[in-house]
């Protein structure tokens, strides 16, 4: 008896030993929580803005800040191209900002971050904002899409039909649009006005948000917007409601997949324009709708951590949080970015923002919080979002594909201090920069500051070839590149070496 209760007993410790151990095998879940138009300045922790973020801040007390994040590009579709196939976005010529009505980007066969992740059994999930194409260039908004986050690897999706200024002004939930009325069918055309619809061109007085410049199209929620729209009216969304609809979903897919790993691309639409923050958020600031919208989308950040939280899953959930790109003030809307800016700096101490080669263009917020896991602190790793397919790729044990995105798990993770030595940045129309070490240099680009739509930006543009010590000068007001000529053709050499291999 007694030999055959130790056995009994030995069974039950193995038994438990290998379930503990099961556990501790289990893969983590992944959120990227990725914002839209928010600069390096604009979040607290980085101490170089006046704006106050403190969701933001507790996950960078929670989890690793790293001060040296990138995005591969200054404008919005590019970035997230890279994001989610590991690949720069100047490899595929499509990949440039997208019109409303633009087909499927990345390609269904090809390797995506959420196809990794189905292979050791995740449950995928996007939710807000996609801006990567649906359908196949002519969709027809009243039937089922076919051609959208599901045929590149994500189970569910719910998100924006195009972006937060362009028609159609709908969700589209797994291919169909939300809350349609079949009585009621969707028309979108971004060459011509239908018949009696008003535009914010010809009908001002119905506006509550005006345009600056373009966005003085078709009316939806009292905001303009770029593209004609007919139709649809039971589907259209609110724009105050849209964080709060986004917030709820991604909670949701949380709570219902929470016994098995998932991974959710949770893409906020703040602070991107059209900026109407819900009402719970409008003046608080002080710095107008553009500042409200980032405290709405702290907020959401916020709740969303306490959902993992209160679910017990913080200790096995890598949460990532950046920004698709640099900060912008007028983007289209007369909303007072500029005028109510105050000391704030969005763009920190450095120069440029959207669309910009300079440095404020992509060097973005980046943090990481797996708690457990991730020692809280401080990195100063050069790390780019291209990197995190082949960095999940490590952590789930998957070979990567992908040769511009490298393994930087140990630093994404606080394990290791360096990062990659070198990164090729994109601004707008395309062209190209190269930082390798301390060093940025900016080739020769014809353009000049005026973009198409006639709006002075930073773009970077110049005849000559610029070179900048980011570490000495991060704000890029002293070129180097006549003093140092051979610096610039060595890291030019460098420079056409990466662009050339595939």
């Amino acid at each position: 008896m007694l030999k055959s209760g130790i056995s009994l007993i030995c069974i039950l410790l193995l038994g438990l030993f290998a379930a503990c151990t099961n556990m501790g095998q289990k893969h983590p879940n992944i959120v990227i929580i990725y914002a839209d138009d928010l600069g390096i300045g604009d979040v607290s922790c980085y101490q170089a803005g006046t704006l106050h973020t403190p969701g933001i801040d507790q996950m960078a007390a929670e989890g690793l800040r790293f001060t040296n994040g990138y995005a591969t590009a200054a404008t919005c579709t590019p970035s997230r191209y890279s994001l989610l196939t590991g690949e720069y976005p100047w490899r595929n010529k499509r990949a440039a900002v997208l019109a409303g009505n633009a087909p499927l980007l990345i390609d269904p066969a090809a390797s995506t971050l959420p196809k990794l992740m189905k292979k050791k059994g995740y449950a995928t999930a996007v939710v807000g904002k996609w801006h990567l194409g649906l359908g196949d260039g002519n969709i027809n908004w009243n039937a089922h899409i076919s051609e959208g986050p599901q045929e590149v690897g994500f189970d569910y999706s719910y998100i924006m039909a195009a972006t937060n200024d362009r028609v159609p002004t709908v969700f589209v939930e797994n291919g169909q649009v939300v809350n349609l009325d079949e009585n009621d069918p969707i028309e979108v055309d971004y060459k011509k006005n239908f018949e009696g619809e008003p535009t914010g061109k010809d009908n001002p007085e119905l506006l509550k948000v005006h345009p600056s410049h373009g966005h003085n199209m078709s009316i939806s929620n009292g905001v303009s917007r770029i593209g004609y729209m007919k139709g649809g009216k039971s589907a259209l969304w609110v724009d105050e409601d849209m964080a709060d609809t986004f917030l709820l979903k991604a909670k949701q897919f949380v709570s219902q997949n929470k016994e098995n790993p998932f991974f959710l691309f949770y893409a906020l639409h703040q602070p991107h324009v059209p900026r109407v923050p819900n009402q719970r958020f409008a003046g608080k600031s002080g710095m107008g709708p553009r500042g409200d919208a980032i405290l709405e989308a702290d907020w959401c950040i916020s709740e969303f951590l306490k959902t993992l939280d209160e679910q017990g899953l913080s200790d096995n959930t890598l949460v990532i949080f950046s920004s698709d790109n640099g900060p912008v003030l007028d983007d289209g809307y007369q909303d007072q970015a500029e005028e109510l800016l105050g000391e704030h700096t969005p763009w920190g101490q450095f120069r440029g923002g959207k669309y910009s080669l300079y440095d404020a263009g992509t060097h973005i917020p980046f943090i990481a919080r797996w708690k457990g896991q991730i020692k809280p602190g401080v990195s100063d790793a050069l790390i780019s979002q291209v990197d995190l397919y082949a960095s999940i790729a490590a952590l789930l044990q998957i070979e990567n594909t992908r040769p511009d995105s490298h393994n930087l798990l140990d630093a994404l993770t606080g394990k290791a201090s360096d990062g990659r030595d070198h990164h090729i940045t994109e601004g707008l129309q395309g062209r190209l920069g190269y930082r390798e070490g301390q060093w940025i240099l900016i080739p020769p680009h014809k353009g000049g500051k005026k973009i198409s739509w006639g709006v002075d930006m930073e773009t970077g543009f110049s005849l000559e070839p610029q070179l900048y010590n980011i570490e000495e000068d991060p704000a890029q007001q002293n070129n180097l590149a006549e003093e140092n000529p051979k610096r610039v053709e060595q890291m030019m050499k460098s420079f056409e070496v990466i662009k050339s291999h595939k």
